[in-house]
């Protein structure tokens, strides 16, 4: 391919077959691949810049690494050289596909024994965000989830958080009852006095619809707390 011209008329360099990323996806499998070559791949092509793969290294470079370029919206991308709006709404949309198979596959059916179940699977996901997010798990009678429910995106506080949505999904499934999880951006895995009133709150709504609050749980990437383990007046145990 040297000297060659792509269709878009920017000339790339010589590349034997098995350092095209595509080819090495399908000889040696996706896991095999750098990060580069698997952002470049989203990619498909160069421009002006250069290569899609001279590409992905500059942008990974510059972000300081995946878990970074992971956590960039549109409007952060677009400000890297030769990243316009479609390049950056490929990308973007690419991370959230992944984050959501990753809270699909933690929603399926998996039986809660102790706060650490919970954190084990959903901190993978949660720990990263810059953004709070707040999630019901639903159980059935024998702790097993059998739905994960997405209730708020943003700031989770007292104020903001209505009872009654974290208990719609529930209701609505016969669900026996529920654990509560939201994170932390900051990285401090430590109640609010706002988790503690939320937190309260729900245990007295899910008597009265005799659907038990199991725990709340909090994920940061310092770890993570459960307020049950904290003392807090849960109706039983999980474990």
């Amino acid at each position: 391919m040297a000297g060659s011209e792509r269709q878009d008329g920017h000339r790339v360099r010589e590349l034997t077959l098995a350092e095209l990323p595509r080819e090495r996806l399908s000889t040696v499998g996706p896991a095999a691949l750098t990060a580069g070559e698997l952002v470049a791949l989203v990619w498909n092509h160069g421009g002006r810049v250069g290569s899609a793969l001279e590409l992905a290294h500059s942008v990974l470079a510059e972000a300081g690494g995946l878990a970074e370029l992971a956590r960039a919206d549109v409007g952060e991308l677009v400000r890297a050289p030769g990243i316009g709006p479609a390049r950056a709404a490929q990308l973007v949309a690419a991370f959230e596909l992944g984050r959501r198979s990753l809270a699909e596959q933690g929603s399926a059916r998996w039986t809660i024994r102790s706060p650490a179940d919970v954190a084990s699977r959903m901190g993978p996901h949660l720990a990263p965000l810059e953004r709070e997010e707040l999630h019901v798990l639903l159980l059935n009678a024998k702790n097993a989830v059998v739905r994960q429910v997405l209730v708020y995106r943003g700031n989770v506080s007292a104020a903001l958080v209505r009872v009654g949505e974290l208990f719609r999904d529930a209701v609505r499934s016969h669900a026996a009852g529920i654990i509560v999880v939201h994170n932390h951006p900051s990285g401090d895995p430590e109640p609010s006095p706002d988790d503690i009133h939320v937190t309260a709150e729900a245990i007295a709504a899910g008597r009265l619809l005799d659907v038990a609050v199991l725990d709340h749980v909090i994920i940061a990437a310092g770890g993570y707390v459960s307020l049950r383990d904290r003392g807090l007046a849960f109706d039983r145990a999980t474990r």
